[in-house]
């Protein structure tokens, strides 16, 4: 592929839910520019976009592909990015780097929940928006139903028809383009209110055409070109064009829209470039893919990576399409290409000159919210499974993975169960670790409730030496710290030189707790008598004694459970309030209060940790999807009476078959 300048370059993402036909647009696309000599179907799993086995074992986008397209002197960049809302982190990075989003919406089932969560991405970052209306080729397919209830869901937004599609359902046929040479009789009337449509959209937008508009001037097709162009960059009309990628209808068309009307990037005067995205590839090894956004990068070459603080040796420069690689010397700004085997560099790090630094933004992800205990199958892959994870973390960085201390288990974080499911197969898969996973314990702690005193003896003869050791000590609630040791011995009932076990064995005792093996917390312990004896008495004894008096006294002084409790943010729509506060209720949530941000509402709640272990599954449900919240540690609270004891004895049993 020859190398293109920046006014020749179109950097586009295919966005929308699972399904509306993104990877076969793009399939379509390569086919049309000569690049390939069928059309691959996502079902049949031979498509240039879809070619990790995760892809074609599940028929879906799984991962953000780059696919670049040779349309009549222009370069597209394609980004296919997946449609199910798991790996909605690759949308993230695609909108980071590209100039126009393209929304793909199916003709029969209209604007879906991914279509809509992406929409308000896209609104975020001011990007600019082309809307292609798919499938109507296809049975209850209706172009006008869709245009309708985009305009209803946006009534902000000026939707611009450029085409006019022909036919409907099974006799679809094509479109009749707004600019085309030859539009037939039947359509001139249908095209001449398009052209309208087109003019009052940029009179409200553009003073200046506001005017010519007002004096009952025409505008002519150059004028409404450049007004069309001027609109689509300025994020002030969203085009809307219509075909059938299955039947090659409209695509010849929509390649010809994006090489005329979409911007071209806008270089910046330093050097830079960003990594949008780092793919492990078993082959290639690391896979480095960045956008040029000053400037030029040479293969073969040294660049400073300033988010590292680093020199970052670039070797061979190419440009991928799919799975296959096109070896280049050098990459323009604006274009977007790809580099292996890279030591340091992650994803959102910029590439600059040492001598003229510049870092640029970075890539804000989704936080992960499902969670999970993983461990591999086999005990000793523990290291194997360690190193594994680390670099599916960093392909994705919607995933993290942390040591959780007193449960001693490995979390592993998500958006989704599908995004967790495939991880464990690439685990297995590419990295030959075969792993467990489960729902994470819940790390309870335990308390006292009242102060108690108590005696603790540990008294044993046999040949020889025997062991003696004599505590009393008092166990009192201690609200300020998790654990404090204090004597008030008198008279040397118990020598100085046994403290250190009294609080050894107490210190150790706290760890196992007493209800449900959970670590006992906030008491404070006073050792104030006992005796001893003067052959008899040891460290071992002592520690004994006093491990005695914690049992006895844990027994006496109204012991509790403690739970974790978390601080969540829920952000919902209008109409799920009801059924999330409701919800957050059966959890034994506290709900704190909400208040409005933009479309959505914000709750804030106080819920228990063990009620949240699957909230992202069952949020999704609740919201159609359309709902995200994040959480954070609160305090410990005291677990209902009422539920303490059939959890003591679930945890207990749990414990047993472990």
């Amino acid at each position: 592929m020859k190398n293109y300048d920046t006014k020749s370059i179109r950097n586009i993402c295919l966005v929308g839910h699972g399904g509306s036909g993104k990877t076969s647009l793009t399939e379509t696309m390569l086919f049309n520019s000569g690049v390939t000599t069928r059309i691959g179907k996502v079902n049949d799993g031979n498509t240039v976009s879809d070619y990790l086995q995760e892809e074609i074992q599940r028929h879906i986008s799984i991962s953000m592909s780059l696919i670049p397209i040779e349309h009549q002197g222009t370069k597209i960049n394609i980004l296919d990015t997946p449609g199910y809302s798991d790996f909605i982190g690759e949308v993230y990075s695609a909108l980071r780097v590209v100039d126009t989003s393209v929304f793909i919406i199916s003709g029969v089932d209209g604007l879906e929940v991914q279509a809509e969560i992406i929409w308000d991405l896209v609104e975020e970052r001011k990007l600019p928006k082309v809307v292609f209306i798919n499938k109507l080729d296809r049975e209850n397919a209706n172009a006008d139903k869709v245009l309708d209830q985009l305009k209803a869901a946006y009534p902000n937004v000026r939707f611009v028809q450029v085409q006019i599609p022909v036919g409907k359902e099974a006799s679809f046929s094509g479109v009749i383009d707004m600019f085309q040479a030859d539009i037939p009789d039947a359509y001139q009337d249908d095209i001449a209110m398009l052209k309208e449509t087109l003019a009052e959209a940029a009179a409200e937008a553009d003073d200046d055409i506001l005017m010519k508009y007002l004096d009952g001037e025409t505008l002519n097709d150059d004028e409404l070109k450049i007004i069309l162009r001027q609109g689509l960059a300025g994020n002030m009309i969203v085009p809307v064009l219509f075909g059938s990628v299955e039947k090659n209808l409209g695509i010849k068309e929509f390649s010809q829209f994006i090489a005329d009307n979409v911007p071209a990037p806008t270089p910046i005067e330093k050097k830079a470039a960003l990594v949008f995205k780092t793919l492990a590839d078993p082959y290639l090894g690391k896979m480095t893919f960045f956008k040029v956004y000053g400037g030029t990068f040479n293969s073969e070459s040294v660049v400073y990576n300033p988010n590292r603080e680093a020199d970052e040796k670039l070797g061979q420069l190419f440009y991928l399409r799919g799975k296959n690689q096109d070896n280049i010397a050098a990459v323009q700004a604006g274009d977007i290409a790809v580099v292996a085997k890279l030591q340091d560099t992650k994803t959102g790090d910029t590439f600059c000159a040492k001598d003229k630094q510049i870092t640029l933004d970075g890539i804000d992800f989704p936080k992960p919210s499902l969670s999970v205990a993983i461990k591999p199958k086999s005990k000793g892959d523990e290291d194997k499974l360690g190193s594994a994870l680390a670099r599916l973390v960093d392909e994705d960085p919607t995933i993290s993975v942390t040591k959780n201390v007193e449960t001693k288990q490995s979390i592993l974080k998500g958006l989704g169960e599908m995004q967790l499911d495939i991880v464990g197969e690439k685990l297995s898969r590419k990295f030959g670790v075969a792993v467990e996973m489960e729902v994470p314990i819940v790390p309870y702690r335990e308390t006292i409730k009242k102060m108690v005193q108590v005696e603790g003896k540990h008294k044993k003869q046999s040949g020889g030496h025997g062991q003696y050791g004599h505590v009393w000590i008092k166990m009192q609630p201690n609200p300020d710290k998790d654990f404090e040791f204090t004597e008030e011995v008198f008279g040397g009932a118990v020598p100085r030189n046994f403290f250190p076990a009294v609080e050894k064995g107490l210190r150790e005792a706290i760890t196992e707790g007493f209800l449900a093996g959970y670590p006992m917390t906030n008491v404070k312990f006073t050792l104030y008598d006992g005796s001893y004896h003067s052959v008899d008495s040891s460290e071992m004894a002592f520690k004994l004694a006093a491990t005695i008096a914690f049992k006895k006294g844990a027994e006496m002084a109204n012991t509790v459970l403690l739970e974790p409790v978390v601080e969540a943010e829920v952000s919902v729509p209008e109409a799920s309030m009801g059924d999330v506060i409701g919800d957050l209720n059966t959890r034994r949530g506290k709900v704190l209060g909400m208040e409005p941000n933009g479309k959505y509402q914000v709750i804030r709640a106080h819920v228990p940790e063990s009620e949240m272990m699957r909230y992202s599954i069952d949020l999704k449900a609740m919201t159609r999807g359309k709902g995200t919240f994040t959480t954070k540690f609160y305090a410990y609270e005291e677990v209902p009476a009422r539920m303490t004891e059939a959890l003591v004895a679930k945890i207990k049993k749990e414990h047993h078959h472990e």
